[in-house]
Order: structure tokens, then sequence, then C-alpha cells
């Protein structure tokens, strides 16, 4: 019976649904975490009788078909990228962006990542660095007798060294944005890399057209609805449930029509 087909895709498709709420609720503390949904769209169908067809020698047409559908599939988790709220921490290389755009990260391999998670440290160098210890771009070095250390909307980071009554400038952090940032890859450690789906990256100054500024002593938090997300996990369940029955009556109808041939 075709049902139970029909039924157990159902059933993938809203484990998988369960899947990611769980990893967004997870996530609900998370610096700079993204949240995501999961995407559907029905299969292929079987067209019992086409509409539009002809229906009788006198030529009228069938008004309304008869089409058969094969159940559903997951086509995409799409991530929301919308702004988190920013909380204050009050620690020097705490940043946040708010608006558009990503921190830009050299990783060992001199290739590059980019994060909305900017709780930021300095290395034995003196180098501003992520928790994974890898160096914030534009490389900014901090010197050991450096002191009010500084991080203005633009990104320019400034020091009071020994001796001066000026600050110094160290230099200036950058932000990066892509066309379509939804199309970036997740790779862990609150950090993503571009594809040929997001755009090549655009690096830029922050505060300026187009790019977020940068809040010191502030992290933005994980975008993710408490409310919303369980509500989405209680209809997830119960269309679960729902599918399961329909497997459940599907099985009985099927034992009930073999009875009948015994």
């Amino acid at each position: 019976m075709q049902a139970l087909h029909t039924a157990a895709t159902g059933m993938a498709a809203q484990e998988l649904n369960v899947q990611v709420i769980s990893n967004n609720i997870a996530n609900l503390r998370t610096t700079g975490f993204k949240k995501q949904t999961a995407a559907f769209e029905d299969l292929i169908y079987e067209h019992v009788r086409r509409v539009g067809a002809q229906a009788s020698d006198q030529g009228t047409i069938l008004p309304v078909g008869v089409d058969i559908g094969g159940g559903v599939k997951t086509v995409g988790t799409p991530r929301s990228m919308t702004q988190g709220t920013l909380s204050q921490t009050g620690n020097d290389l705490d940043l946040a962006i708010s608006g558009e755009g990503f921190f830009k990260i050299l990783m060992p391999d001199g290739t590059f990542q980019y994060t909305r998670d900017g709780t930021f440290q300095m290395d034995n160098q003196g180098r501003i660095v992520t928790a994974g210890g890898n160096p914030v771009q534009p490389t900014i070095t901090i010197p050991n007798n450096a002191s009010g250390i500084t991080v203005n909307e633009q990104g320019q980071v400034t020091v009071t060294l020994p001796g001066s009554t000026t600050n110094t400038n160290l230099g200036q952090i950058g932000v990066t944005r892509f066309i379509n940032k939804a199309g970036l890859q997740p790779v862990g450690s609150n950090q993503f890399v571009e594809t040929t789906s997001s755009g090549t990256p655009q690096d830029g100054t922050a505060n300026s057209e187009g790019y977020g500024k940068i809040t010191q002593g502030s992290l933005e938090q994980a975008n993710v609805d408490v409310v919303s997300e369980m509500s989405d996990l209680i209809a997830a369940q119960r269309a679960y449930e729902m599918n399961a029955k329909v497997i459940s009556a599907a099985d009985q109808m099927m034992q009930s029509t073999t009875a009948l041939f015994r």
C-alpha cells in the first residue's frame, strides 16, 4: 500500500525537523549562533487522471484531475542570519557586530573563516585571536606594556603606552560581508567558510555604508526564540505521531484485505 511509504517519508521528514530544532535549542547560549529551519517539498505525483484532459468524445474537459502524492522530502535547512541581541560583558576584547558583516579569521592552513562570535583574547604574542587561537584579520598585536585598550565603532584599536599622553593606533579590525550570507557553510567553532552560493567575500570597514558597526564590551547572542522553537517542536511531534497513525491504519487495512481473500 502506497500510504505506508508516503507516511514513512513524513515521519523521516519530521525526525529531521526535530533534529534541527534540538540543535537550535542546544545552542541557545552560543555566542553568534544563527538558527536553522527545515524546509520541505512534496514528492513526485502519480497522475491517474490529468487535469485538462478530454473527458468524453464530445470534447468535454476534466475540470480537476486525480493526482496521488508520493510524500515529502527535505530540500534544505536554511539558516536565519537575523541580528541577535547584544549582551554587555565589559571585557575589552569582547566585540559584537551590529548589522551586516563577519569577523575574518586566519586559519593555520592559510585559509580564512568567518564568524559573528567576537569572544576574542590575546595570545602569548599579544595578537588578538579567537578562542581557538586563530588571529583576527588584519592581525593586530598589542604591546605587553599597553593599557586602556579601546576599539571604536569602525574597528580601530588604540592603546595607551607608558610615557605617552595620547592614544596609539595599532590597526583596524576589518569586517567582511557576502552577497548571500545564508549560503555560507558552517564548519563548527561558530565559524563559516565561503561557498559558491555565498559569493566572494567583500572586505570593508565597520560602520561604513553596507557594513555593521563594532560594539566593544558586548557579545551577540544567538538569534533563537525559545517560545517559537518549543512551539515548532510540539508541531513536529504531532506531525510525526499523525504519520505513525497513518502507517498503523494502512497496515490494519492491508491485514483486513488479506483476510478477506484467504
